[in-house]
């Protein structure tokens, strides 16, 4: 139990009405309806739930404690008031072993001194509160029974007095409590929640991965400094080692190794085992040859773009456009305009009246299969579990969206509105698939560019074409492109590769995140829109967003092999690069190991199969195999541009020019949804 007296902080949830039913008529000195507030705080990266009676909320004298007597039945003793100042040490000195009858009563064994603990009036003796860290498990009332209740159980099989809920049901409570920790249905009794449970679905994964409020769930067993930071992927981590330590001190410390097992189970379906992959080869250490030094050069203009289209409004000179974008990105003026084409939205052979009857058919297309789901009734969705669940999903996400970019500023923005509506749409046009949380993640910056429901959706369809995959329940996109992430990284640095095996990271499940929804939580808002718009025009080779991943990892190894970072500290190191990644710096990096890859003449079969490479079976006389075996060499197109436009940027340096900030259009104020 947490210590007593009022607990200031950040208010999560607030709810009055929330009453405790003792088993009226027993005995004299208990009540038949207690009336009390529920609250859930933040304070110190810690969570706490507290009810207290409503004339008792300020009064910190009558919090109880219970201690344990000889035979282990609960003994109550009233917390002195100096207990109440006490620091949170002397918190885990009293244990809370609160005995539960049933789920409208408890009761209190007499006290054998024959001293009776006084309280101002007969509520106060049911005030508790604890930390989110000591809960073990809910139960739920029965749909339609009543009033609603839950019902609180610790991890030491201690169960608080039910909390029933005349005032609304106890779902915003449930929805509050799910930002901090994973709730999952028990396999036994499906009214009973079971906090942190490893095997939770897809969709619950993907929300540790992407929430950000940073909670760590072992911090009250590990007292490690920087468990308070750690966010995103390392949640998933934090609550694995939660489960695995449970409420045995021995368990406290198991070994790095066991840790990584149980992550590779953390969300269903990716563990891998490669020697069991199809395609799986073995990598040997191969000379690569110097790398080449890449320049960058300015965004595309508004004047160079103009310059490439016809008298019809098709799109000149496509590869050659394509490989200035890659090669310095587009300005914010042409982003609208050109992320059509970069999306396969709008054909690049297309004429202007082309494209604005394709427009017409895909506006009439969308707004009918928004009108699918809004004119679903609440009765109907009361029977449709899936749609319930996919509006459930989006609503959380959505308030979630980050809010530094103005044009989703605000509780009740057009925009968030539209990212709404648009993600609703979305699970009319793909039923199979619907809606897995970090979809939003991608939605976001497409809208912020187009300004216009329709093109957003489209293109937002499009690009989760190419994405379908990571968001699959069975995962195996994610599942391949860890592996061939894996594959790359030992080609360009073995040493690397073998440091992070003798750490248990050797399957890089710490770049989920990255692989997942593309960097959109690592880079700045304005950062992403670059990188995005590179990866599109699929140049200079397939999967060139795994090469990105590499780039960043061979930036960081320095710093990750000095240091001897093990297993958590490489989790908390990769983590903290979030908003720190030179976007410049990096695309260059990623440019030059695919150069550098081309150029090679004995690149390993997977290798050329990842990076989308022609190969050719050659024989090397110089080799050690026999004469009729065959090595793969990789056969490779040129380099896909080399740039004369200035300025430029070195692979080692930086643009002197900091970008500009992009102005939001007049018109964004005025979206309103359709």
């Amino acid at each position: 139990m947490a210590a007593a007296g009022v607990v200031s902080g950040k208010i999560i949830y607030e709810q009055e009405g929330v009453y405790i039913h003792s088993s009226c008529g027993k005995t004299s000195d208990q009540d038949s309806l207690i009336s009390g507030i529920l609250r859930v705080l933040e304070k110190d990266a810690e969570v706490i739930v507290d009810w207290r009676p409503l004339d008792d909320a300020l009064d910190s004298s009558s919090i109880l404690y219970a201690g344990k007597d000889s035979s282990s039945v609960v003994e109550w003793t009233q917390a002195p008031k100096e207990r109440a100042h006490r620091g949170p040490e002397h918190v885990n000195s009293y244990e809370a072993e609160w005995d539960m009858v049933n789920t409208v009563s408890f009761k209190r064994k007499p006290h054998t001194s024959g001293d009776t603990p006084s309280h101002r009036n007969g509520k106060s003796k049911w005030s508790f509160l604890f930390s989110l860290t000591d809960l073990k498990s809910i139960k739920q009332s029965k749909e339609g029974m009543g009033w609603s209740y839950l019902v609180f159980c610790l991890k030491d099989d201690v169960v608080l007095p039910a909390l029933h809920f005349h005032q609304g049901d106890s779902k915003l409570l449930i929805d509050s409590l799910e930002k901090y920790v994973v709730l999952c249905e028990s396999p036994q009794d499906k009214r009973i929640l079971l906090v942190n449970c490893p095997n939770k679905s897809l969709s619950q994964s993907f929300e540790n991965l992407l929430d950000e409020p940073a909670y760590g769930l072992i911090q009250k067993i590990k007292k490690d400094p920087y468990t308070a930071t750690m966010v995103g992927f390392s949640k998933v981590t934090n609550y694995i080692f939660d489960s695995l330590r449970g409420s045995d001190p021995s368990t406290h410390q198991r070994p790095p190794s066991e840790m990584a097992d149980f992550l590779s189970d953390a969300i269903p379906g990716l563990k891998i085992n490669q020697q069991e992959e199809p395609g799986f080869e073995v990598i040997t250490r191969i000379d690569l040859g110097e790398r080449p030094v890449v320049q960058r050069r300015e965004p595309v203009s508004v004047e160079e773009w103009t310059k490439n289209i016809d008298s019809e409004g098709r799109i000149l000179n496509v590869d050659s456009m394509k490989q200035m974008i890659f090669r310095g990105g587009l300005s914010h003026a042409l982003r609208k305009q050109a992320w059509k084409f970069l999306l396969g939205y709008f054909p690049w052979d297309s004429t202007k009246e082309e494209r604005t009857q394709l427009q017409k058919q895909k506006t009439d297309e969308y707004f009918r299969m928004k009108l699918q789901w809004k004119s679903v009734s609440e009765e109907q969705e009361k029977r449709n579990s899936r749609l319930r669940d996919y509006r459930s999903l989006i609503e959380k996400d959505v308030n979630r969206t980050d809010r530094t970019n103005k044009f989703y500023e605000g509780q009740d923005n057009p925009g968030l509105i539209l990212l709404h509506d648009i993600l609703m749409t979305y699970c009319m046009y793909d039923f199979d698939l619907g809606y897995v949380q970090g979809m939003s993640d991608l939605l976001s910056p497409l809208l912020f560019v187009m300004e216009n429901e329709v093109d957003a959706f489209w293109c937002f369809a499009s690009y989760m074409d190419q994405m379908h995959q990571n968001f699959e329940e069975q995962m195996q996109g994610m599942k391949t492109q860890l592996i061939q992430l894996s594959t790359l990284l030992r080609l360009l640095d073995s040493g690397f590769c073998n440091y992070l095996e003798s750490q248990d990271s050797g399957y890089l499940y710490f770049c989920f995140r990255w692989l997942l929804i593309r960097f959109k939580r690592e880079f700045s808002f304005l950062d992403i829109l670059r990188i995005w718009e590179v990866m599109w025009t699929e140049l200079p080779c397939k999967n060139f967003h795994l090469l990105l991943c590499c780039a960043i990892l061979e930036s960081e190894k320095q710093q990750i092999m000095e240091k001897h970072y093990g297993f958590n500290e490489i989790l908390k190191h990769i983590n903290e690069l979030s908003m720190k990644i030179d976007v410049e710096d990096i695309l260059c990096k990623a440019e030059a190991i695919s150069l550098q890859m081309v150029k090679c003449k004995e690149l390993p079969q997977a290798v050329c199969e990842i990076l989308g490479l022609q190969s050719s079976e050659v024989t090397t006389p110089d080799s050690d195999i026999g004469e009729d075996e065959n090595v793969v060499r990789a056969s490779c197109p040129p380099p896909a541009f080399q740039s004369t436009s200035l300025p430029v940027l070195a692979a080692s340096g930086a643009r002197d020019d900091s970008p500009p900030q992009i102005p939001v259009s007049p018109s964004v104020s005025r979206l309103t949804p359709a």
